[in-house]
């Protein structure tokens, strides 16, 4: 029975003859640790402003959304709302019309803004934008013959706007016929009926919201619509659920994704994070750098060891098994400390707040969340680092000559 993980454990832990070897090791362990731990917490808080970040955006973005792929509109039929209800992920749907339109009041008070008409009972099941109202109410209905409308901060603040002003649509069709056609562009009254706040992070400009019969009126869709927002039991099943849409609805419609909606922003996020992870693996290597030096020396003190190992029967691959395996032990103390410390770390910032945001904004502290699948990543990669730093000098060590060894030594 051959004992080389026994060798291995002896050679790497037992009290070396040359000191250095033993800080070298020392070093590399070191290392090793410090590096795994530090890319863990670093990938964590990396996901968990991700998460804050796609927390935001949600309350304002549908896990899915259906649009046309060949016009700006589409009729909402009966097939395909029986379609989207016989889909079990989805917890509510709600259709829309949107379209640029010139926002006039008061002599040269003008802004082009994107409207949206939606159906206020249907909508803020999908949006959490009712919760954002911070002055007057959400209610779009006509009274006094006017119809209602919502704005938010930035637009009011613009056009020194206030609850109650009487303002006037014009879509960018109907300015565009009234020039084609030679008549006076039909222009359509609302009244301000409520201010809502919205955090700006990759969303498009003021918006404003009216009715969805109102918005068909002044975008002259009739009984069409642009598009339909969906909410699912569980945001992670967009994927799945787009993939049926796909498959029932056809070409002619586009489904997007939360991940779609802001792929420019999350794709950013991405990269920042697994390029800090490539930086951060500099750490583990200049430790596995060590691991080369270390073992090396080892097998030059170990050389006449070798040898007789090799005449007892050990074959060269029993030699450079026993150097790899120092490797590895290397690399799972090291990344066990490490793993063990990064998630500890990791915990006692996400349960307690231990470092604090220097301007508290939307969160007081760093936020941290754990993804195991990352930590399998950090530590997978610190291993094979380890493993792959073992195999020159486990390769030196496996072309030594028994007989040179022994009679030189």
């Amino acid at each position: 029975m051959k004992t080389t993980g026994f060798i291995a454990r002896r050679y790497l832990f037992s009290k070396k003859h040359i000191s250095l070897i033993s800080t070298l090791t020392i070093i590399s362990i070191t290392g090793v640790t410090i590096g795994t731990a530090l890319l863990i917490v670093v990938l964590s808080v990396f996901n968990g402003f991700f998460n804050v970040i796609k927390g935001l955006l949600l309350k304002n973005d549908p896990d899915v959304r259906i649009e046309s792929s060949t016009a700006d509109s589409f009729l909402y039929t009966g097939d395909m709302q029986k379609k989207l209800a016989d889909i079990p992920e989805i917890t509510a749907s709600a259709s829309y019309v949107k379209g640029k339109a010139l926002l006039a009041y008061q002599q040269n008070r003008n802004k082009v803004v994107e409207v949206k008409g939606i159906n206020p009972k249907d909508f803020f099941r999908i949006n959490n934008l009712s919760g954002s109202v911070n002055s007057g109410t959400v209610d779009l209905g006509v009274k006094d013959r006017s119809p209602g409308l919502l704005v938010n901060e930035q637009l009011m603040s613009e056009l020194n706007l206030h609850v109650g002003d009487k303002v006037v649509l014009l879509s960018a069709d109907g300015m565009r016929k009234s020039l084609t056609q030679f008549s006076l562009p039909r222009s359509y009254r609302f009244e301000v009926r409520g201010v809502y706040s919205r955090l700006q992070i990759a969303s498009e400009g003021p918006s404003v919201f009216i009715e969805k019969d109102a918005g068909q009126r002044l975008f002259e869709m009739r009984n069409k619509i642009s598009g339909i927002d969906i909410r699912l039991n569980n945001t992670d099943q967009a994927e799945t659920v787009k993939s049926k849409l796909k498959s029932q609805l056809g070409d002619g419609f586009t489904i997007d994704t939360w991940y779609d909606l802001q792929k420019p922003l999350y794709d950013v996020m991405y990269l920042e994070k697994w390029s800090s992870y490539l930086i951060l693996m500099i750490i583990v290597i200049v430790a596995v750098l060590n691991i080369i030096g270390s073992l090396t020396m080892i097998v030059i003190q170990k050389n006449r060891d070798i040898g007789v190992l090799l005449t007892m029967g050990f074959t060269p691959s029993d030699i450079k098994s026993v150097f790899v395996r120092q490797g590895l032990y290397i690399g799972l103390i090291g990344g066990g400390i490490g793993g063990g410390l990064g998630l500890l770390l990791s915990w006692l910032q996400k349960q307690y707040g231990l470092i604090k945001l220097s301007s508290a904004f939307i969160i007081n502290a760093y936020p941290v969340s754990i993804n195991f699948w990352d930590v399998a990543i950090v530590l997978s990669g610190s291993l094979l680092l380890c493993i792959l730093a073992s195999w020159y000098p486990a390769q030196r060590a496996s072309m030594v000559e028994p007989a040179d060894a022994v009679r030189y030594d």
